[in-house]
């Protein structure tokens, strides 16, 4: 929903589809309901209680503040009434003296009652220890509940007899805090005997229902930071009450890689993902919903929030429309709840950050051992009252304009919507995510609150998924399959974008697609980005420039110290005129060498002011633009023997010519990325950029052996970290930058006999080595690299005498790879 949004803010009249009813919900949220309601005073009576606003009706609200301040509003008598009704589920917890008898920590808190914002559990299972297969062992990932310097606390267990129970220690945790009862290879380990509790034996549990769980710790608020408490029975009966009287029936989907982890733990539905306390209070608040519903509408009619001189059907009918907008945002209160309260949750014990972590840290529903309750009616992470502040900071901030909105539910292929529009779109991800499938998580609890507000959005029991447009095997019954459906289905679309898009204005497409590739029968292949260009190309649009652009924000959970996305790629494209003609590869060959040059002039001097040169990693994705521009301004670019060029070739041959010789992809990206970061470590999200515009992967070129990438960084290996025992014979994946490393390597540690072993196992690369190590050389005598120069330098010196090494190497004598 950012890109029309965006465009609203700016002052356009935007419009949304999507195939996805929650995310058209959300589109409504932002895009079309605020400009209905600006400018409007807040109906909601004022409260003196805990989260409402003390702002009166004697000032203006501006653009959404008013809807905003009634979503505060009638948040605060929905947690006010939740706590009536569910309160003794969440007794905080009164501090004794004799709790403080050996806690120092806990001196100044004698005799008060601090508010608990959670309560940390560990999943448990029988021990497979037939003496111990009476007790229920726990799986905890980790004891450590904080590691901030001073305040330092963990769990420590004591094991008594056959029975166990947890104590809080303070101080610095020691390692086998750090690691639970969890073993290296995944597995965990008995408490009592220390056997070892295989992932099989946990499934089998889980999924028999013979799964969980047990109180470690509890969190409270103190005066300046966290206070840990051990746990007592009153709490894990108060929890264990708890009566839930609906929960979600619908069955997890599988075998979606995203969430198939659930099952495989006993969690069938999306009701198995809560435990009964947090369905209670999530029920809760969502039948409060509705009730806040009625008073907002009756509200709106006594304070006639249209003119009085209307009749009172008019009133009746605005009044109960925005009891129906505030009904959307305080829903989505109650999801982003959900979120918080669920045992996929955790807690986090980093100094900065000692909170409950929510549901989704990533596209995916991963299996988390011990987790972290939230209070909903504490003041931390993880409560109603934080949410209600987050959806209204959402609704002050970002929804400032008065244009128009409209959002509506329509796939892609037969959405009609953009007619006559300026387009710009952001599509599915070929398969990287499977959205339909992680979105029945919040539909569930959506489609109980709304149904009967938005009957055509939640007419279906699960989000559609059929008709989502990902290529997605296990819907499809194979790899192949699938990416033939991502292919006709994307060319469809593509197709009814060109033939609806205003003429006016180019179309521009946002593609942040993380590369993926196939490998058959030794023939690697790139998948999401070659087969959307494809699908493009064939649906009549013609490219006439990409541009990378950074799009994902560095701090968010999914990018810190991993292989994140960084960027978009942002795809200019007009439609192709229906009589273009076809020309012959050697004709798109000089068009490339007559238009190529000057682009790329262009690109790296920046001749315009103010205009930076493109970055080297960045130029291989932008001279795509250009490139695919001549290319796709025909109906087909003809091969010798008539057959149309590929898209794949088409992108090789404009490589090539940024490259400058007839490298392969691989070696192609070491150049850009040697040229501007040398061997140092650069971001993964430039790398991936890089990856795309050569239709490769990073994850492909780690597999090649010429990277190093993990942790949301790549770098490139230097020639003393390839192995020593590396045969090229058996290398399926050789790029000449690898084959020219190696010899370097070879060279160094063996002399010019240990370089001809190698040069004989490569003959038919010998030539680009050679041509790869002169380009080497130069660019690092540029850079005043010296010592890189010299390696190459040695290498090219040592040239002949390699050769005649090689000749020495015998077809049927054994060599050093042997």
């Amino acid at each position: 929903g950012a890109i029309p949004l965006e465009a609203q803010r700016l002052g356009l009249e935007s419009y949304a589809s999507d195939l996805n009813p929650v995310a058209v919900l959300i589109n409504k949220a932002m895009i079309e309901i605020p400009p209905k309601f600006a400018g409007h005073v807040p109906v909601g009576p004022l409260s003196t209680g805990k989260g409402a606003s003390s702002l009166g009706f004697n000032r203006e609200w501006p653009g959404a503040t008013g809807l905003a301040e009634d979503v505060r509003r009638y948040g605060a008598w929905m947690e006010k009434e939740a706590r009536k009704r569910i309160g003794h589920l969440y007794h905080p917890v009164e501090i004794t003296a004799d709790m403080a008898k050996y806690r120092p920590d806990l001196g100044p808190y004698v005799g008060q009652t601090l508010t608990i914002i959670a309560w940390v559990w560990a999943r448990t299972v029988k021990s497979p220890n037939p003496a111990f297969s009476h007790v229920h062992v726990p799986l905890a990932s980790s004891f450590v509940l904080s590691t901030k310097p001073g305040k330092g606390a963990y769990v420590k267990p004591l094991v008594e007899g056959d029975q166990y129970r947890f104590t809080i220690e303070l101080g610095i945790p020691p390692d086998d805090a750090k690691t639970g009862t969890k073993l290296a290879n995944a597995n965990f380990k008995c408490l009592f005997s220390k056997t070892a509790i295989e992932t099989k034996f946990i499934r089998t549990e889980a999924q028999n229902g013979r799964m969980g769980e047990r109180l470690m710790a509890v969190v409270a608020e103190g005066k300046r930071g966290r206070i840990y408490l051990p746990p007592t029975d009153d709490m894990e009966e108060i929890a264990r009450s708890a009566a839930p009287l609906w929960k979600p029936d619908l069955k997890v989907t599988t075998p979606c890689h995203d969430i198939d982890r659930l099952p495989m733990y006993g969690m069938f539905t999306w009701g198995d993902v809560f435990t009964s306390r947090q369905l209670v209070a999530l029920t809760t608040f969502s039948d409060l919903v509705l009730e806040a519903r009625s008073k907002v509408i009756q509200d709106a009619y006594d304070a006639a929030i249209v003119d009085n001189g209307q009749d009172h059907e008019k009133r009746r009918s605005e009044a109960t429309a925005y009891g129906d907008a505030l009904c959307m945002y305080l829903t989505f209160v109650c999801e982003k709840l959900a979120e918080c309260l669920t045992s996929i949750c955790t807690w986090s014990n980093s100094p900065k950050n000692e909170l409950i972590v929510s549901t989704f840290r990533r596209q995916a529903l991963p299996m988390t051992w011990d987790y972290g309750e939230a209070n909903p009616f504490a003041t931390s992470s993880g409560s109603f009252s934080k949410n209600v502040e987050a959806i209204c900071k959402v609704i002050t901030t970002s929804f400032t304009m008065t244009a128009k909105g409209h959002a509506e539910q329509k796939d892609a292929q037969s959405q009609v919507i953009s007619l006559g529009k300026f387009v710009s779109t952001d599509p599915p991800y070929y398969d990287n995510m499977g959205y339909a499938d992680l979105s029945d998580f919040f539909y569930v609890w959506l489609r109980r609150t709304l149904k009967t507000i938005h009957p055509n959005l939640f007419a279906t029991l699960a989000v559609p998924k059929a008709e989502e447009l990902v290529a997605t095997p296990y819907r499809h019954g194979s790899k192949k399959k699938a990416e033939a459906f991502f292919l006709s289905g994307m060319t469809h679309a593509m197709h009814s974008l060109a033939e609806q898009a205003h003429p006016s204005a180019p179309i521009t497409i946002y593609y942040a697609f993380k590369q993926s590739e196939t490998d058959t029968a030794s023939v690697t292949s790139s998948t999401g980005w070659v087969t959307f260009l494809e699908a493009m190309h064939r649906a009549g649009l013609a490219l006439t420039g990409t541009w990378p652009m950074r799009t994902e924000r560095e701090g968010r959970s999914t990018g810190i110290g991993t292989n994140a996305l960084a960027s978009s790629i942002i795809l200019v494209c007009r439609p192709r005129p229906s009589d273009a003609p076809t020309a012959s590869r050697r004709e798109f060959q000089r068009e490339l060498n007559a238009i190529l040059p000057e682009a790329l002039d262009e690109m790296t001097k920046g001749i315009a002011e103010g205009h930076s040169p493109v970055a080297p990693v960045d130029l291989s994705q932008a001279i795509i633009g250009p490139g695919m521009a001549v290319f796709s301004k025909y109906t087909a670019v003809l091969e010798a023997d008539g057959s149309p060029m590929s898209v794949k070739t088409a992108l090789q041959l404009i490589n090539r010519f940024l490259a400058e010789d007839d490298f392969d992809a691989e070696t192609q990206w070491c150049l850009h990325w040697f040229e501007q970061y040398g061997w140092k470590t650069g971001e993964f999200g430039q790398a991936d950029v890089l990856a795309r515009s050569k239709a490769i992967s990073v994850d492909g070129l780690a597999q090649a052996g010429v990277v190093e990438a993990g942790g949301g960084s790549v770098r490139l290996l230097k020639w003393a970290e390839y192995p020593s025992d590396w045969d090229p014979r058996s290398d399926l994946r050789l790029p000449i930058w690898e084959a020219l490393h190696h010899l370097v390597r070879n060279l160094k540690q063996g002399g010019e006999t240990a370089a001809g072993a190698v040069s004989a196992a490569i003959p038919g690369k010998l030539e680009a080595v050679r041509q790869l190590a002169y380009r080497l050389y130069t660019l690092c005598e540029r850079q005043g690299w010296a010592e890189d120069a010299r390696a190459y330098n040695e290498l090219i010196t040592s040239w002949s005498g390699i050769e005649s090494a090689t000749s020495n190497v015998q077809p049927t004598q054994r060599s050093l790879f042997e």
